[in-house]
């Protein structure tokens, strides 16, 4: 391995550079050239957990005796760059012969690095014999290659190396797949003027992949053959899901020819994660409700809790026999081997009967790789691969993801992309003439998921009467406002002091707003046209994100199930979803043994709790958060079939919020069920104190009703309070008794 030391040395990596002098020079004379594009070549320094000793040409003395000194795990050769061409050639240390393996070889005493990397073509011989000499990795070229494709792998090596503690075959492997995906791609590996074939283009590693050692002890052998039967090592219980990612280059067809290599690339990433993860808790769980009843006896299920090498947690449900699941070591062991052995954890999403996909979308952004151009790519992969990626993308010292050019992941920016990883990625991209792509491509939409929400309201059209309006007048033409179509989401009363969260979403889209906690006022007029009802409802689900800490540490994301919208969504299907929903975060405990006839557990006045009504009661009057707006046991109670004509419960409000905080809360979080409201009065979403009317069930600004006699905000604010009715329904109920009584009724 890499880097299998043990104690301080696990966190660091110390790496011998042997440079060209040559090509430190040209390196130096290229950046004053103006007629072809510039390649900003990075600087090998020391960064993160990587350590770097560099020497130029040196003497072999003062390469043995840095080697013995450093005791290095990585030894980097690097051959020197050909007169007048991008080539690479052999290694030229000034007078020092190195033409032969034998005198490679001889550089080499007792101290034997981990990994060597012969940058210098046609290196498969001298490969051999370093391996040969007990250097278990070896990497080297087998033909010749230009100065960008050996810069690019060698920055991808490097910072896979940094960001992470990786064994070289995985570190390998991540590097070739980016690799394949910017240099081979783009035909930059061979040199411009070269006309040789492509076959077996790239870097190659010579060693044994890693393997994981899940063997069982005597005493653990001797009891799985007096096992009745023959068990499974383990089995672990995960879902897939689609993410979409925003890779860095010109927009182009998704074909195999790129999703291959990202697909590689992330499955790489994702098992250096694995290799390093360690098990830090393990507690007995349930089995999963749906497949309880084919479970074999001597079966047993936990719930185990990782880190990964990066220190990224995840949660997974593990069955397996007693034997494995109560020994921590080999259950890790397991785990991994399951994960990266028996498993492809990230797949390239079909391609629908078509050769190729469709046109990937175009998308600029100065918070998504610096402004460079982006394009979409959907993957799908494991759902704790899917919080592993979205907790490594705001690690600004992660920089493996850069490498793969990804530089936002489900609309989360990747924190280490910087301008000089555009520049390197573009370049190869543009250099041969692809650049011409964006400027004959159909530039679509941007993707729906990135895209930031409107901050007007949804109007209606303006009146057809307005035809005979002047051009330059239209824009001061206010449109007829449709109250009904007016839903803005409602705010909470107090909002919670986040430090350094800087701005909401809609206060970032408005530039002009500079505090925090100012309401935003709709724009009078929006050229961009209606706003549309799921960008307000995915609003509203981000904004009450950030107003709680949720009950699971695990990242909340979106839950993407085929469910049918909730106002025709039948039972069964709500309770199947909020089961799956609730294992999927780790809260199995809420879920029974006896499955969905059983679900919930929870008694209310004699019978099972109605979740169903009380979750279409609860969302439609603007979410859990819109707090003592609603009247709890006069709105949501009554129309829940726990609900009696005879009912004496007290408290009936407060446990229906504590039933709603445990079963419903992070669900509604993570769905776009709530359906939000605008003050009936001042068709306004700003915070304030939100009442419910009882009738009509709109909501309004209790300090926008001027009515006399109506008490304070507190007498409809608590559990059992008053009833609100807004004023239109009491002018309507007012003329509706006027007409009984003049009726004689």
């Amino acid at each position: 391995m890499m880097f299998h030391a043990q104690s301080s040395s696990r966190n660091h990596c110390s790496l011998l550079a042997v440079l060209s002098r040559k090509f430190v020079d040209d390196k130096q004379k290229q950046a004053a050239t103006d007629d072809k594009p510039k390649y900003p070549f990075p600087e090998i320094a020391s960064s993160g957990r990587l350590e770097v000793h560099l020497l130029s040409s040196p003497s072999t003395d003062e390469f043995r005796r840095l080697l013995e000194s450093s005791e290095p795990n990585i030894v980097y050769l690097q051959g020197e760059k050909i007169n007048d061409s991008e080539e690479i050639g052999s290694l030229v240390w000034g007078d020092v012969d190195l033409s032969t393996p034998e005198a490679l070889c001889g550089l080499f005493g007792s101290t034997l690095p981990t990994t060597v990397y012969l940058e210098i073509p046609n290196g498969e011989n001298f490969a051999e014999a370093l391996h040969s000499r007990g250097v278990p990795y070896v990497i080297y070229w087998k033909h010749s290659f230009s100065c960008y494709a050996a810069c690019h792998f060698l920055q991808t090596l490097l910072s896979v190396v940094q960001s992470s503690c990786s064994h070289t075959w995985d570190a390998f492997q991540l590097a070739h797949a980016s690799f394949r995906l910017y240099c081979v791609r783009n035909n930059i590996v061979m040199p411009s003027n070269s006309q040789k074939g492509s076959s077996e283009l790239g870097p190659h590693l010579l060693g044994d992949p890693p393997k994981i050692d899940i063997a069982l002890s005597e005493m653990d052998v001797q009891g799985e053959e007096n096992s009745p039967e023959n068990l499974p090592a383990i089995k672990i219980y995960d879902d897939d899901v689609t993410m979409r990612f925003l890779v860095c280059g010109v927009p182009c067809t998704l074909d195999t020819s790129l999703l291959g290599p990202l697909e590689d690339g992330l499955n790489a990433l994702l098992n250096i994660e694995i290799r390093g993860s360690k098990l830090h808790n393990r507690t007995s769980a349930p089995p999963p409700p749906l497949q309880a009843g084919a479970f074999s006896r001597g079966v047993v299920t936990m719930r185990c809790d990782l880190s990964t090498c990066s220190s990224a947690h995840i949660s997974l449900l593990v069955s397996g026999s007693a034997q494995t699941c109560f020994n921590d070591q080999l259950l890790e062991n397991h785990i991994k081997n399951e994960l990266i052995e028996n498993s492809q954890l990230v797949h390239a999403l079909p391609n629908n009967g078509d050769n190729r996909l469709p046109p990937s979308e175009p998308r600029k952004s100065a918070s998504i790789a610096c402004g460079a151009s982006v394009f979409e790519v959907s993957m799908k992969v494991s759902t704790w691969a899917s919080q592993v990626l979205r907790q490594l993308a705001p690690d600004v010292s992660y920089r493996s993801l850069v490498m793969l050019g990804i530089a936002s992941i489900q609309g989360l920016s990747v924190a280490s992309f910087e301008k000089d990883d555009a520049e390197r990625l573009l370049f190869f991209c543009t250099r041969q003439g692809k650049a011409d792509h964006t400027e004959n491509s159909v530039l679509t939409r941007p993707p729906s998921w990135l895209t930031s929400p409107a901050p007007s309201r949804k109007r209606s059209e303006p009146c057809r009467e307005s035809k005979g309006v002047e051009s330059e007048n239209v824009c001061n033409v206010r449109p007829k406002l449709n109250a009904a179509a007016m839903r803005p989401i409602p705010h909470t009363r107090h909002h919670k002091m986040l430090p350094f969260s800087g701005f909401s979403e809609i206060e970032r889209y408005d530039g002009d707003q500079v505090k925090a906690n100012l309401p935003v006022a709709p724009l009078k007029h929006s050229s961009a046209g209606p706003t549309p009802v799921t960008h307000r409802k995915s609003l509203s689900s981000s904004y009450q994100a950030q107003q709680i800490i949720s009950l699971n540490p695990l990242p909340l994301k979106k839950h993407g199930c085929g469910r049918a919208p909730i106002q025709v969504c039948s039972e069964e299907e709500f309770l199947r979803d909020v089961m799956q929903f609730l294992i999927l975060r780790g809260h199995t405990r809420l879920v029974p043994q006896g499955g969905l006839a059983e679900f919930p557990d929870a008694i209310l006045n004699a019978k099972r709790l109605d979740l169903f009504n009380l979750y279409r009661e609860v969302v439609s009057r603007g979410g859990f958060h819109v707090g003592n707006g609603i009247n709890w046991k006069g709105q949501v109670f009554s129309k829940m079939r726990n609900h009696t004509l005879t009912n004496r419960m007290t408290g009936v409000g407060n446990t229906l919020k504590r039933h709603y905080e445990t079963y419903l809360l992070e669900y509604e979080l993570a769905h776009d069920d709530v359906d939000g409201e605008c003050c009936l009065l001042c068709h306004s979403s700003a915070a304030g104190d939100w009442v419910n009317c009882g009738i009509c069930g709109e909501w309004a600004h209790f300090g926008c009703d001027r009515r006399q006699g109506l008490g304070a905000f507190k007498d409809y604010a608590k559990t059992d309070g008053l009833e609100y009715v807004c004023p239109q329904c009491s002018v309507t109920n007012f003329k509706k008794k006027s007409q009984k009584t003049s009726n004689g009724y």
